[in-house]
């Protein structure tokens, strides 16, 4: 079993930044791509960004592209998403999930095993 915790959400104005963190509890962490997902009130949980075991290979959704960066440090347990240039509309829970498996489906949420309990990002306009 994989606990994750996230950290670094808040309120930010738009245009502003803020990181997120991921701490996961295993021994095993570099084996497991990473993800990140958002939930809106109202709204379907929705994909933001992936990263491979290695942090080689990344992939963002096309509403997040050139403002997010994910990334992770596989000596610390840790997964990132940096935020920039923040808009009232990323506004949401943002959640890390670990993937068994290799890097596929990975803007899939229904592929992802583990679950963060997710942190709260507001960002006002």
């Amino acid at each position: 079993q994989v606990q994750m915790v996230e950290s670094g959400g808040g309120l930010v104005q738009a245009g502003g930044s803020l990181r997120l963190s991921c701490a996961a509890s295993t021994l095993t962490f570099g084996s497991y791509p990473m993800g990140w997902f958002r939930q809106a009130p109202g709204k379907e949980r929705e994909f933001v960004a992936a990263v491979s075991g290695s942090g080689y290979n990344t992939y963002y959704a096309d509403s997040v592209k050139g403002r997010f960066t994910i990334s992770r440090d596989n000596a610390k347990n840790t997964a990132y998403l940096q935020m920039n240039s923040l808009k009232p509309e990323d506004t949401a829970v943002y959640y890390c999930a670990a993937k068994s498996g290799g890097y596929y489906n990975i803007d899939n949420s229904h592929d992802y095993d583990y679950w963060g309990q997710g942190t709260q990002v507001t960002v006002s306009s």
